[in-house]
């Protein structure tokens, strides 16, 4: 009955899409922090490990495609649901792995469930927001990226505590069931929800342009026809230059603390949690600096590309990190960096509803986030040839001053290719997709 009364029931909806999030970077967190116990145990190389973290980007890379073309076609209800369901079953069978081939087919299915998360959670923000708040709420599941990696850091040691590593996989791939049941119980489009009022459903359909609430579309949209436009290409562009950056944050970082800081890896480190945890800040704060413009009169790509250069330009500040002496001050250089990352990828996302009717947009999302992995395999290629250049050379620091200088530029070439791509700031027409 309580529930019946919510008079922003688009709000839970959100909250369903950030725990959901959350779940999706604590499951793909785990085989990080369990490396120095499965190495033990199985006798694992680090190039054993390289392409165990290559299976899984390489099916991630598949997965944003296929998830996004799939909900595009069955909805988000269905399509979230299968989605959860593939990467939480191949989660949970991390446990009987007992080779790294079988925890290399076991981030497949991992990468290929976890990839369906964003296209599924756009698309759910693209049916039950108005424009003018779509970033917002994007920013706010997307903060769940943050607080995944956080709540690693600090469930994993304490399953560790009581149980093995199998129980580690066994217990964080059940989270995804649970979330599960709340997704049934309370989610359904906008046009279904006996819960929705008749005034907050007049409020999100009033800022749509196009009104297509269905669970799936009777006349699907023709998928290659996308590539025709400008507009997908300023999405791959500003996912496939900026997501690989992401990914050495996450995978990078603390090896970067150890080897110029003396970081102690084997102990929770504050260093790291203020840092992922800053990624909130950025996610949140991102979305409701364009919300804001656009709620006072400004254009909505306007805003958006607005907001975009404002953290790229901020990203620069990521090159004083190589100049860094005491390790605090690193961690708020590189917290400004990735809060502004977290800002610059909640507006991308959200680019693709402003400029894309909502039956496209989980294939928009997946076919821009595909771009990204691709990045994200291709930059640690680069990354590792320069570390052991410099590595050899005795300068290992070297190295990281080098790619933090690539990071902190790459933002603004991105943000000039997604600028030129979108100067008619036209938004593509249902019919031309079909």
């Amino acid at each position: 009955m309580l529930l019946r009364n919510i008079k922003n029931y688009r709000w839970l909806i959100v909250v369903l899409l950030f725990f959901a999030t959350t779940i999706n970077y604590l499951d793909r967190q785990i085989i990080g922090l369990l490396k120095p116990i499965l190495e033990k145990e199985f006798s694992w190389t680090e190039t054993d490990f390289a392409h165990i973290v290559m299976a899984f980007t390489a099916a991630y890379a598949v997965g944003l495609v296929s998830f996004g073309w799939l909900v595009d076609k069955i909805g988000t209800k269905l399509g979230y649901t299968i989605t959860i369901i593939v990467w939480s079953v191949a989660g949970m069978l991390h446990a009987v792995a007992r080779s790294a081939f079988g925890f290399g087919l076991a981030r497949v299915g991992l990468g290929l469930g976890e990839a369906g998360n964003f296209p599924a959670a756009m698309k759910t923000v693209a049916e039950w927001f108005p424009k003018k708040e779509r970033a917002l709420a994007t920013g706010f599941f997307n903060a769940g990226t943050s607080i995944g990696v956080v709540a690693a850091l600090l469930i994993v040691p304490l399953i560790l505590n009581y149980y093995g590593w199998q129980e580690v996989f066994w217990i964080t791939g059940a989270f995804g069931f649970v979330w599960l049941i709340f997704w049934w119980i309370f989610y359904e489009v906008p046009s279904k929800q006996k819960r929705l009022s008749a005034e907050e459903y007049q409020y999100i359909t009033s800022g749509q342009d196009v009104e297509n609430n269905k669970s799936a579309i009777s006349d699907p949209i023709k998928w290659q026809r996308l590539f025709m436009f400008p507009q997908t290409w300023a999405m791959i562009a500003g996912k496939g230059l900026i997501d690989p950056i992401y990914w050495f944050f996450l995978f990078w970082l603390p090896s970067f603390f150890s080897s110029t800081f003396s970081l102690d890896l084997k102990k929770p480190s504050l260093q790291l949690m203020i840092i992922y945890a800053a990624t909130t800040i950025g996610s949140i704060g991102g979305g409701y600096l364009s919300s804001w413009l656009i709620k006072k009169g400004w254009p909505v790509l306007k805003a958006r590309k607005t907001v975009l250069i404002i953290f790229a330009l901020l990203e620069v500040s990521i090159i004083l990190a190589q100049f860094a002496k005491e390790a605090w001050v690193a961690v708020a250089l590189i917290s400004l960096a990735v809060a502004a990352h977290q800002a610059w990828a909640t507006n991308v996302f959200t680019m693709a509803s402003d400029m894309f009717p909502t039956e496209a947009v989980s294939s928009v999302v997946g076919i821009a986030g595909m771009a990204g992995a691709i990045g994200g395999i291709l930059f640690p290629i680069l990354i590792g040839s320069l570390l052991d250049t410099y590595k050899a050379a005795g300068n290992l620091s070297g190295g990281y001053h080098l790619i933090f200088t690539i990071c902190g530029f790459t933002y603004l070439i991105a943000w000039t290719i997604i600028h030129l791509l979108t100067r008619k700031s036209e938004k593509v027409n249902l019919d031309e997709l079909k």
